[in-house]
């Protein structure tokens, strides 16, 4: 079973920048896609962006291009969201999700499509 958790949410101004870390324990790292995704009040969780098992397929959404980037290092079974100029409307819980899969080189940009969830981390940006 895998466990994921989320750290690095916070309270900060529109133009700042945040860190998202995700610590995935319980299972061999290198073989779970990820993702990050995020979720208002009210709405469906959307996709911020994706990653395949040996980090060289990314995914992002269009209006997060230029401002955030995924990463991971399977050594420290950890996945990284390096938010740059956040906006108010980037304001949501933060999830970070896992599909145990043998292809290294796919990502998955539906939520139905991960088997496990973090307890996600509340990211507010003021304006």
């Amino acid at each position: 079973q895998v466990q994921l958790v989320e750290s690095g949410g916070g309270l900060v101004q529109a133009g700042a920048s945040l860190r998202l870390s995700c610590t995935a324990t319980g299972h061999t790292f290198s073989s779970l896609a990820m993702g990050w995704f995020r979720q208002t009040p009210g709405k469906e969780r959307e996709l911020v962006t994706a990653i395949s098992r040996n980090g060289n397929i990314l995914h992002y959404e269009d209006s997060m291009k230029g401002r955030f980037a995924i990463s991971r290092d399977n050594a420290e079974n950890t996945l990284y969201l390096q938010m740059n100029s956040l906006k108010p409307e980037d304001t949501a819980v933060y999830y970070c999700a896992a599909k145990d899969i043998w292809n290294v080189l796919v990502v998955y940009t539906h939520a139905r499509e991960y088997d496990y969830w973090g307890q996600g981390t509340q990211v507010t940006v003021s304006s």
